[in-house]
């Protein structure tokens, strides 16, 4: 019940001019409200689509769930929720790769694509977190290689097998294809410029450090809803082709 009540303790103290606490709010209820419009659509797709819409609705759950308390957590100390957000990360940006290889199975996409993106997902993000959290004094170090992991996502989506894929599916699935390679390449952008504004390295000279929590904030609930949005819209077609 104490704990209980310094939770809504620290909710209640969020100062109305705090735009960084706002943020996290609206974040928290945007995923929030992502997620139930996935579940509950759920019914109207076939069945080798929902899947896909699931895995969706998981990504804007679990960061609905680390919202609310990443929101607490700025509340109470006024300073940026780093293992927080490396936790909702290290769980739904898998599953933002996974979105890719459920998409290209009609064209024959082997598991071996699937744990290729998660693996490198993973070790961008754990690299990440190594040099922004634990070795600070290595920074530059580590975000050479989360960001060598980042682009070698970058380049299997827009250029390796998963493009290949991509190509032989044609049609709708092409076009979504497309689109959630923008999302990674643009989209995803803003976690390597945080980073590098987050930790202190030779990068300082041209990227100057700063707390930039609400562009985090901003990107995740536009890269994450987007994503589900894309794939929402995808078996929203093949299913009406279908019918």
């Amino acid at each position: 019940m104490e704990n209980l009540q310094m939770t809504y303790g620290m909710v209640s103290k969020l100062n109305p001019t705090d735009y960084v606490g706002f943020t996290f709010f609206v974040g928290c209820m945007a995923m929030m409200a992502a997620a139930a419009f996935f579940f509950l659509s759920l019914n109207q797709f076939d069945k080798k689509w929902r899947t896909s819409v699931l895995v969706s609705g998981l990504i804007t759950f679990i960061a609905a769930v680390h919202y609310f308390y990443m929101r607490d957590y700025w509340a109470a100390h006024a300073e940026s929720p780093t293992f927080f957000r490396y936790v909702d990360w290290i769980l739904t940006v898998p599953l933002m790769c996974v979105e890719f290889y459920l998409i290209l199975k009609v064209a024959g996409a082997k598991p071996a694509l699937l744990w290729k993106m998660i693996i490198f997902s993973v070790i961008m993000l754990v690299t990440g977190y190594f040099g922004e959290a634990v070795y600070k004094d290595q920074a530059a170090f580590w975000g050479f290689i989360s960001g060598a992991a980042y682009f070698y996502i970058v380049y299997e989506i827009w250029l390796g097998s998963a493009k290949k894929l991509a190509l032989a599916a044609g049609g709708d699935v092409l076009k979504a294809h497309k689109i959630l390679c923008w999302f990674v390449l643009v989209g995803w952008a803003i976690y390597p410029i945080g980073y590098m504004m987050g930790t202190t390295g030779w990068y300082n000279s041209f990227m100057p450090e700063g707390n930039i929590d609400v562009a985090y904030n901003i990107a995740d609930a536009i890269n994450k809803i987007g994503f589900g949005l894309v794939i929402y819209s995808l078996a929203v077609k093949k299913s009406v082709s279908n019918a």
